[in-house]
Formats: C-alpha cells, structure tokens, sequence
C-alpha cells in the first residue's frame, strides 16, 4: 500500500483486519482496522498503536517513513488492547520513546503490562510541541472507558479521538468519501459501544465546542478518516446522544412453535396499514448488533416472547440482557408473548424494558397457545395504535 498522508508530515500506519468477524459479541459483517499516525516533525510522535497480531503490518509502514528508534512520543489515547496490544513491542523499537497518557491510562498500562516505561501523564488543556506542530490533550473518561481522552493538532485542526467517530470497517480506502458504508458502520458502532455514554458523548461535544476546537478532519482509531465534511458525523453524534428518533416502530420476538411469530406478524400489518414503518426482527436469526443499530433512532420497540418455566424464553432473555446494558434513551416499549399453563413472560419484557430506560406500554399483550382471531384482531388494532401513537407525537 502507498503511504497514506493526512497532512503535511502526518500519515496513517495502521493496520487492516480484513477477517474480523466478532469484537467481543458485537458482529462485524465488514472487518476493521486499528488505525495509527505518525507525526514527523522536529520531534516524532506516534498516536496509538494496534491490535498486538497486527504489529508488523504497523511497523512495516513506520520504517517505510522514519526509524522506529527516532519516535520521542507514542501517545495512548486508550488502554483496550485493540490499539495497546502492540505498545510493549513498540517501546522496545522506539528505545528512547516517552508513553504519554492520563494517569488512568498509565495505570491500566501498568495493570496490562507489568512494565515501569518511560512516561509522560497529561490532562486537559496540557500540549506537547513537536516543532510545527502541537499535540493537545482532552480527557475522555468512560468515552468509552475511564482512562479514554482525544488527541488534538491544532495546526491541521486534526481530532484524534481514538475510539469516538470510528466504525468497524476494513476497506481499500482510509478516508469518509472513498467508503458509502461509512456512516452506516459508525450508527452500528455508537448503538453498540457508545450508546451507554450518550450523556457523556453530550457533554463532550460541548466541551470540544468551548475549546474553540476547528476541526478540518477526524482521525477514529477504527474505521476510516473524517475528511471530507467531518461535521456530518458530528451532527449524527448529536442527534444519536441527544437521543433522537425518527417514526420507526420495531417488532422484535423469538418463538417456540410460532404462536409468538404469528401476532408479531398481525401487529406489523397494524403498524403497515397505518402507515408506519416497522422492521420486523426475529433474535435468532438476525445479529444481536444488526438489532441495536435500529434500535438507535427507532421510537417504539416491541419485543415478543413465548413464557417458559415462568419466565422469559432463553434467547430473548439474552437480548434484553444486551439491550439493557446499553441504556438508549427517548424510546418507548412494549411487550407481547404467548404462554401455555401459565403466564409471566410479558411482565418479565416489561421490566426488562423499564430497566433499560424506556417508558413502557402495559400490560402489554398476552395469550395463551395460539392466538385466535379476537387475539389478532386486537394486535393488529394495537399496531395501528403505535403507529398512530408516533405520528402525533
């Protein structure tokens, strides 16, 4: 690969995991890269490394521009392995080379590691001159992980914000304009990863804007670079924390012997013949991360399930459980389910539903066995209800 130059001095020498299919249980159908930049200039600086298999690939592209044993700084904007995995092979090639961080990060460096390396901890507001240009540092706690902060070179007004703005997506090209599935793959990875933070994320961007930062382009630590109008992703990020929606109503069930799946489709024909637009998401048979980026900026989220032991049906239960750690915000839920003997699925989606921040509908709809046509009738007048519900709002 030619050498990839973001500015004047500052070039891309990361790596490209085309085969990445899983990080950690969230599915990556495009594969990934760990992104790293070199800063040439009168002092040498390397922001983040990459994931520890990928090293050579890195290195590779580092002594294709200067000798590894120049770099002065290698900067740790995170402490995740996908980009620290590398750094104890590259501190023993950079020799002389100062690893800079919040204390966080050196501490959760130390942790990993077990290696007393030369250091440097920053906060935010503190700079590093290399010549031309400057390094600022932001701290970032719990974007996405408390020892997280961004790095900044004002002269290009160039963010590097390790794993903010960035997707999971491996591609020929490094940059926004030469990749259309860019800002589809950053919806998944901010329902996924950075939906928890969203009050945070709010906070940050405000933060950015009370610094004055211009920024010309985003550099993720995953995924491709924000060239060519960064403030699209900005404005998504925004809308994402602030918790917008749109109109859209999901229908999300798993089922035994179909009585589940049969009022799930009469709901949907409610929500279709209303007017709304509905998904319809089976859990076992659509990815766990396919189902959380629609949920991102869908306004009403159903979930069915069939009762078992008393309770919920396994493979929703593990659903909600995801669902639930990732706190979305503005959405409204309900539930719906068949049982045999006796009930209790509907109520335990209820208060799965509450716990993940939603303002629920109950009860929600229940019956036993099959539905019959009275049963139908009434989920698909219920259909018709929601979609009626998010047209008015």
């Amino acid at each position: 690969m030619a050498k990839v130059s973001l500015a004047k001095g500052i070039y891309w020498v990361g790596a490209i995991d085309w085969e990445l299919r899983d990080f950690h249980g969230y599915h990556t159908p495009r594969g990934t890269t760990y992104n790293s930049y070199l800063i040439v200039d009168e002092k040498i600086a390397l922001v983040d490394t990459v994931k520890a298999p990928f090293f050579e690939e890195m290195l590779e592209r580092i002594k294709e521009i200067v000798d590894p044993g120049k770099i002065d700084y290698i900067i740790a904007n995170h402490v995740e392995i996908d980009h620290s995995g590398s750094l104890p092979m590259m501190v023993k090639e950079a020799g002389r080379a100062k690893v800079v961080s919040t204390q966080k990060g050196k501490e959760g460096l130390e942790r990993y590691y077990a290696a007393d390396w030369p250091s440097l901890v920053v906060k935010t507001g503190d700079k590093i001159e290399l010549g031309k240009n400057s390094l600022e540092f932001i701290e970032a706690p719990m974007l996405h992980w408390p020892d997280s902060m961004f790095t900044y070179v004002g002269e290009e007004e160039l963010l590097l914000p390790n794993d903010g703005f960035g997707q999971h997506l491996a591609t020929t090209g490094r940059f926004d304009d030469e990749a259309e599935e860019a800002m589809e793959e950053a919806a998944r990875y901010y329902a996924n990863i950075l939906m928890p933070f969203s009050s945070l994320i709010t906070r940050m961007l405000k933060k950015i804007g009370e610094m004055n930062l211009k920024i010309k382009m985003i550099a993720p630590s995953h995924g491709v670079i924000w060239r060519s109008d960064p403030s699209r992703i900005i404005e998504a990020y925004t809308k994402w924390a602030a918790g917008e929606t749109g109109e859209k109503i999901l229908v999300i069930y798993d089922t035994m012997w179909e009585s589940t799946a049969i009022m799930a489709r009469a709901i949907l024909k409610g929500i279709m013949d209303e007017g709304g637009e509905a998904k319809l998401l089976h859990i076992r048979h659509s990815e766990w991360s396919d189902i959380i980026k629609e949920v991102l900026d869908a306004r009403i989220v159903l979930v069915g399930s069939p009762t078992l032991h008393n309770g919920l049906f396994p493979p929703v239960a593990g659903f909600l459980t995801y669902l639930k750690g990732l706190k979305s915000k503005g959405k409204i839920g309900a539930a719906f389910g068949s049982y045999g003997w006796s009930g209790g699925a509907v109520q335990k989606v209820n208060e799965e539903l509450k716990a993940a921040g939603m303002e629920v509908i109950e009860p929600g709809l229940s019956f036993r066995f099959r539905p019959d046509k009275g049963e139908l009738d009434r989920g698909h007048e219920f259909g018709r209800e929601l979609a009626g519900r998010v047209k008015t709002r």
